[in-house]
């Protein structure tokens, strides 16, 4: 019989997709308050070599970056981020109710990387509080992989690269913890 127990703290991210690049500059600091500082950020790549999907709402070119943060924090903390997130990007849109900017919020443990959204659907697991989650990459035979649901970018080398590498940063922070 399994009995329950608390989890280990988890390393969050943000993919930030910006109409222009910079605009996250901007909002960084808000959230480095609840995340600490940025430890590890991705190289910037235009998002439509992968997905057209947010072209009509926010236009084109969309870049996109992941930043990973500091602070080491319980894996529902996701629930709260979600919605900061959400908040911050309505600060963002124009008169046409366009965003600028796009955020992201998940996390990553050693086994997973988890995304959040507002949006249902069978591979998606409600959490509270109208997000759910959804595991989008798994750690398997010495990197994180790509599973049927994954977004384009994410199973992208450079995006499983980078995962790779803040997992190398997780791995050794989590230490501490146990």
């Amino acid at each position: 019989m399994s009995h329950p127990k608390t989890p280990l703290p988890v390393l969050f991210f943000i993919a930030v997709m910006e109409k222009e690049r910079g605009l996250f500059e901007g909002v960084k600091r808000e959230l480095e308050e609840d995340l600490g500082l940025v430890l590890l950020q991705s190289r910037t790549y235009d998002i439509s070599a992968y997905t057209t999907y947010y072209e009509k709402e926010m236009g084109k070119p969309l870049w996109k970056t992941f930043y990973f943060f500091e602070k080491l924090k319980e894996p529902e903390f996701l629930i709260a981020l979600k919605h900061r997130c959400y908040l911050i990007e309505r600060q963002w849109v124009d008169s046409g109710d366009k965003r600028s900017l796009n955020l992201d919020p998940g996390y990553l443990n050693l086994s997973k990387v988890v995304l959040s959204t507002f949006k249902d659907y069978a591979h998606r697991l409600y959490l509270g509080n109208s997000v759910y989650g959804e595991v989008t990459l798994i750690f398997r035979d010495k990197s994180f992989q790509s599973l049927p649901w994954t977004y384009p970018d994410y199973r992208a080398s450079h995006t499983i690269d980078v995962f790779n590498q803040a997992r190398t940063i997780y791995k050794e922070r989590i230490h501490a913890y146990r």
